[in-house]
């Protein structure tokens, strides 16, 4: 029971599914940036269908033919040797994502600036993945932690507010900071439970996917 349920935590937070999770918030968060009223627009799900097959689906096809094709033993990829093609082809899909966005004046210079800390933090999981077998899950987290930092800081925000079947909700900035918080050791314990990685492996990919996206500030503001 334990182990399905670090299997489900690994799943749902799936490092590649993090950029559609930092899109989805920051929208949430001010949609106005998008120039929408509210994520239930007809473009904003646009956007988070773009992002979410750009960053995820189409990515994940690639690995899958990876395994297909015998290039890769699993899709746990559990040797630092098989994550090497996963990393390199990631890599150049968000680049390239990032390289389109960067021209789009309907895109917020915010969430480029965090595609772009997401490309940072692959790259450099590439390469600390010569050496150790970094744990991307913790690069992914540590982005999303990151990234909900950085927002508080830009924009100063206490709350924010969604509409909901309900009516509005008000939900507190520190709420969300603390559930990413929870989030990104859930995911750790998954991953320990999982005997996928060692605390050192989570703990450098924290520390990357976190400065990673500081790094991408300093770049884009």
């Amino acid at each position: 029971m334990l182990r399905l349920l670090a299997q489900l935590i690994s799943i749902i937070f799936h490092p590649l599914l993090i950029v559609t999770y930092m899109l989805v918030l920051l929208m949430l968060v001010n949609p106005y940036l998008f120039g929408v009223n509210n994520i239930g627009d007809q473009s904003s799900k646009l956007l988070i269908l773009q992002i979410f097959l750009s960053t995820f689906f189409i990515p994940g096809v690639a690995v899958a033919m990876l395994r297909f094709t015998g290039m890769i033993r699993s899709f746990q990829m559990e040797s630092k040797q098989e994550r090497i093609g996963p990393y390199v082809i990631t890599g150049i899909l968000y680049l390239w994502m990032f390289r389109n966005f960067l021209d789009n004046p309907s895109i917020p210079t915010a969430f480029t600036s965090f595609l772009l800390g997401a490309t940072i933090a692959l790259f450099f999981a590439f390469f600390i993945n010569i050496f150790s077998k970094i744990s991307a899950h913790a690069v992914g987290v540590g982005g999303l932690l990151g990234m909900v930092v950085i927002t508080m800081l830009l924009f100063s925000y206490d709350t924010f507010t969604i509409l909901s079947p309900r009516g509005t909700m008000e939900i507190s900035m520190s709420t969300v900071l603390l559930i990413t918080i929870l989030v990104a050791g859930l995911v750790g314990t998954a991953r320990l439970a999982l005997q996928a990685h060692e605390p050192m492996d989570l703990y450098g990919g924290y520390l990357v996917g976190f400065a990673s996206q500081f790094m991408a500030l300093r770049f884009l503001f």
